[in-house]
């Protein structure tokens, strides 16, 4: 199942299905996008996987092999493709916290997000090609805009599990956390992003026009937020 948290603008979704690595099926595909639809409005969301073990372990495999034919194929990855795109055109920003390993189409998962943050002892693989297919939710492309044509192409073509440190040296993971501190750091770093202006600096960082940066700045500038928090500057006793 797909749970939804909303706490004071932070949405957390978390695929809890540890009985199956937390992997998607067609009714997580369902349940994830409703939680995608109910979670508009926060100022951050954060996509995790329960436990330890795994944040995404990719397709379920014994529920998706019922689809033979190259027309449910493409309908699946279709779907698919469409939350993904969702996670990545989410208002605010979006943090994959990747509690434990992402593999497949959980790795597509995770670059679908803005910011990955991952435990020390994970590992994230695009290892379709153990399985003779290729990533289909757009996994691929959004590999290459992070670490480059040539190596997405040694990952994803050779199938290569990683390591959280050798991630964040490729810049496929941002930032890489201890184990025993994992959830704190995570919280933290959504907490942080969890705020009145990050939404507009996604919009900004995401390719914006210079007249649309601008008015952005005039929106937060005019707001009762920023002064606020201005006055709280101008005040402080020196």
């Amino acid at each position: 199942m797909v749970e939804l948290e909303l706490d004071e603008g932070l949405a957390v979704i978390t695929i809890n299905r540890p009985e199956a690595r937390n992997a998607i099926a067609p009714e997580t595909m369902d349940q994830l996008e409703t939680a995608l639809d109910e979670a508009k409005g926060a100022q951050a969301l954060v996509i995790k996987g329960a436990g330890d073990k795994a944040f995404v372990s990719g397709g379920d495999l014994k529920q998706l092999s019922a689809l033979r034919t190259i027309e449910e194929a493409e309908a699946m990855a279709r779907r698919m493709r469409g939350i993904c795109d969702q996670i990545a055109a989410f208002p605010a920003p979006v943090v994959a916290a990747m509690n434990g390993h992402a593999l497949g189409g959980g790795a597509e998962v995770a670059v679908a997000a803005d910011i990955r943050v991952a435990a020390d002892d994970i590992k994230i693989g695009f290892n379709q090609v153990t399985l003779a297919i290729m990533p289909a939710w757009g996994g691929a492309e959004r590999l290459a805009a992070l670490v480059g044509k040539s190596r997405a192409l040694l990952l994803a073509g050779g199938g290569a599990l990683v390591g959280a440190a050798e991630a964040e040296r490729l810049g496929l993971v941002d930032k890489v956390l201890p184990r025993a501190s994992f959830e704190e750091g995570w919280k933290a770093v959504a907490r942080s992003l969890a705020n009145n202006s990050s939404g507009d600096i996604k919009r900004v960082i995401g390719g914006a026009t210079p007249d649309e940066a601008v008015a952005a700045f005039a929106r937060l500038w005019v707001a009762d937020e920023h002064w606020a928090a201005a006055d709280r500057v101008m005040n402080r006793k020196r």
